[in-house]
């Protein structure tokens, strides 16, 4: 299991390097963006990208 975690770890960083690798300037104005949000609109992101996540993981296992 602690290779599976290590492997989903690494893909999972491959994953969040594509945008700012490919477009640098996109990825900066998000983060821009994000700044401004209240706590809570960051915590619902939070917890949307979760519940998602979850949702992948109890489907395809």
């Amino acid at each position: 299991m602690g290779r599976t975690l290590i492997i989903a770890f690494a893909l999972m960083l491959v994953l969040e390097g594509i945008i700012p690798f490919v477009a640098p300037a996109t990825w900066r104005e998000t983060f821009a963006r994000l700044i401004r949000l209240a706590d809570g609109q960051i915590r619902f992101v939070g917890l949307g990208s979760m519940v998602l996540g979850l949702a992948i993981l109890i489907v395809f296992s």
